[in-house]
């Protein structure tokens, strides 16, 4: 074994000799370096900087506690992550032919984009809803959008993930009442649902009802399908638009499992079982431009995570304490200037969530800071994960930066930093009150500060933008989203509210709101209102008419 205190005194003399005599000539570019997350990079690493370390306790073995090195025995030597491209816009229509064509180019699972009246639920008709209508995402009304959406798609042996979050009960019924009308039993489902309404308070902001109701939702999910659709992942406990909106990637991982932590002690606190619902939790991070704090991030995570679910919620199962993820590039380090170098950005971004350990990637388009991304942009970002799949190596060993004393050394940083953000957040009450006390979005707030502000100095560079400029710039081709289909969309949710059972529509919602009164699960009452043709919006209407609208106060 080496002899850490030899390699102090070594590392001394190499400092005050050949270092010191070179820095006297050629000073270093800055006088100090850092993280994202205000973590000194130190020149040199040696085992001096984990001489506490305990491989067994702190690494381990892959597929095994606490999960460090990877949540599979065999990682990618077994299979790739899932390429799964986020993707909506516009119509039912024109989505399911942009998924069909994905699927055709080798992605390997789905991953849908609602647009905002959607995720707000608003009908496409409503006064609210007018200019927004499948302009960052697909629109979806009712029962035969969605039969639209996946027309032709083998939902027995395709895995879909939905970004949504307050209408996330409603859109799951959707999925199931299709899969039910196509004879695909529910046990043979796989996917995603969002369903991370605390992030939405805190960084993102479609948000419907006040955050207690908005939990009882998501614990009538976790329960439902806990028996009626067990493969599915009813949560994705989403650090991505935490860090969008400006956190550093300590508060990502910080501020994402105090909020896990919180949506365990709500499903615990109506009798559900932790290793009943837990193994279906999954977790969706941001990759950020910091390349080796963000493979430090994924490692940290999952060694956090597993910890917390063993020691605190006393999880016997193992799979209850794996920290399973989607991962997806930084859409807000995309640059409007000079849109071919989001190509190299995005690559390496992909490339750190793979060498992070990953389950599944999305790769952003590289005009995305303009538009919704072409189909030749959206080609190219799957083209990137399918490279770096089979012509990198980079799947063929697991967690191959392991040991590495800058990556060892991140790891534990970001793991401390956690774990003082989880204490102050405890010590306020748990995630909801450091919410409602506006801690969360303080703290990323001044973080994003920060970051500009370093931009703006000159202190970041970010290559296009404040150095390596140019003064004229072609601009490229972007997607443009027809405004007729507006229009078009109105008329159809109008047609399927006038061509339905109007008794079966209002007894249905009527069941919504009764349920939503009391305490009985309430997705049996909203598939049968979706069976029933009732839109998104008119179901939503059904518990706000009980739970309310969420008004935000204001944060300083």
């Amino acid at each position: 074994m080496d002899d850490l205190d030899a390699i102090r005194r070594a590392h001394a003399a190499h400092e005050a000799g050949p270092l010191g005599k070179l820095l006297r000539k050629a000073p270093e570019r800055r006088e100090r370096f850092e993280t994202t997350s205000e973590t000194e990079v130190r020149r040199l690493y040696t085992p001096a900087d984990r001489s506490e370390a305990d491989y067994l306790e702190d690494l381990g073995f892959p597929g095994e506690f606490p999960f460090t090195r990877g949540v599979q025995p065999t990682m990618y030597r077994g299979r790739f992550w899932t390429m799964r491209q986020y993707a909506g816009f516009g119509t039912a229509e024109e989505s399911n032919t942009r998924y069909r064509y994905l699927l055709d180019q080798g992605q390997t699972g789905l991953s849908v984009a609602f647009d905002l009246p959607t995720q707000m639920g608003r009908d496409s008709d409503h006064a609210f809803a007018r200019g927004e209508v499948g302009r960052v995402g697909v629109a979806i009304d009712s029962l035969p959008d969605m039969e639209t959406l996946l027309k032709g798609i083998p939902l027995d042996r395709v895995t879909t993930s939905m970004t949504i979050n307050s209408t996330a009960s409603i859109l799951l019924a959707l999925y199931l009442a299709v899969a039910e009308k196509n004879g695909v039993p529910w046990a043979k489902l796989g996917g995603t649902i969002q369903n991370d309404i605390l992030k939405e308070y805190v960084a993102r902001g479609t948000y419907i009802y006040p955050p207690r109701p908005s939990l009882r939702i998501i614990t009538d999910i976790f329960a439902f399908c806990a028996t009626e659709v067990p493969s599915w992942n009813t949560i994705s406990i989403s650090g991505y638009h935490i860090r969008e909106a400006g956190s550093t990637a300590a508060q990502e991982i910080a501020f994402t499992l105090a909020n896990g932590i919180a949506y365990v002690e709500a499903a615990m606190a109506v009798g559900l079982d932790v290793d009943r619902f837990a193994g279906r939790l999954s977790f969706f991070w941001n990759v950020h431009n910091d390349f080796f704090e963000e493979v430090a991030k994924f490692r940290a995570a999952r060694r956090i995570w597993a910890r917390i679910m063993r020691d605190r919620f006393k999880a016997k199962d193992e799979r209850s304490m794996v920290l399973r993820c989607h991962a997806q590039t930084a859409g807000s380090s995309l640059t409007a200037q000079q849109i071919d170098n989001n190509v190299v950005r995005v690559t390496l971004q992909a490339l750190a969530a793979v060498l992070g350990g990953t389950q599944s990637l999305h790769t952003n388009g590289r005009d995305e800071a303009l538009a919704l991304p072409t189909e030749d942009s959206a080609r190219l970002a799957l083209r990137t994960q399918q490279v770096i799949a089979n012509e990198s190596g980079a799947a063929d060993t697991i967690d191959p930066l392991a040991g590495s004393y800058f990556i060892e050394s991140l790891t534990d940083k970001l793991e401390n930093q956690t774990l003082e953000y989880l204490q102050r957040i405890e010590d306020m009450g748990g995630a909801v009150a450091s919410i409602e006390a506006g801690f969360m979005q303080r703290e990323i707030q001044n973080a994003a500060y920060r970051y500009q502000q370093e931009i703006e100095r000159g202190e970041r560079i970010i290559v296009g933008v404040n150095q390596f400029t140019q003064e004229r710039e072609a601009l490229p081709e972007i997607l443009k989203i027809d405004p007729a289909l507006e229009e078009r969309q109105r008329r159809q949710v109008a047609a399927v509210r006038e061509g339905r059972d109007q008794v079966r529509a209002k007894a249905a919602l009527l069941e919504v709101s009764r349920r939503a009164r009391g305490e009985e699960n309430l997705m049996p009452a909203i598939l049968d209102a979706v069976r029933g043709l009732c839109t998104l919006g008119e179901i939503s209407d059904a518990m706000r008419e009980v739970f309310g609208e969420y008004r935000p106060g204001a944060v300083f």
